[in-house]
């Protein structure tokens, strides 16, 4: 009798797991659904707040950095959702705001010197 309860359970869960998951195909296809819906909210919004030659600027910085243009865009994104921007941004407003994005990124490199004490033969140099 445990092991008929044992396998509902096992049963339930499975189904729990499938429902939740959704099949493999399905969710794939939903999530790039989700992917390219949540792309093209972005290119509008980004429309909307940047005129042609920031966007082209923002494009090409895509290209060479795309960490960085995401910053950006995310950047932009959240501003004009907080209504912080009042109207589009030109490119030279755009390219104060990669400024200030790079600012805030900026990795700074040190160099640390490990030395090693050696025996020098000058140490023996001496005794002569």
């Amino acid at each position: 009798m445990a092991d008929d309860e044992l396998e509902a359970i096992r049963r339930q869960r499975m189904a729990e797991l499938q429902a939740k998951h959704g099949e493999p195909g399905n969710d794939q296809q939903g999530q790039q659904e989700a992917k390219q819906r949540e792309a093209e909210m972005r290119n509008t919004i980004l429309a909307q707040v940047l005129d042609q030659s920031a966007r082209a600027r923002l494009s090409n910085l895509a290209l060479v950095k795309p960490e960085k243009a995401k910053a950006v865009e995310n950047y932009l994104i959240q501003m004009a959702r907080h209504g912080q921007l009042g109207g589009k941004i030109s490119e030279s407003g755009l390219i104060e705001i990669l400024e200030k994005v790079s600012q805030q990124t900026e990795k700074k490199t040190t160099v640390k010197f490990n030395r090693r004490k050696v025996m020098d033969s000058d140490d023996e140099d001496e005794d002569d």
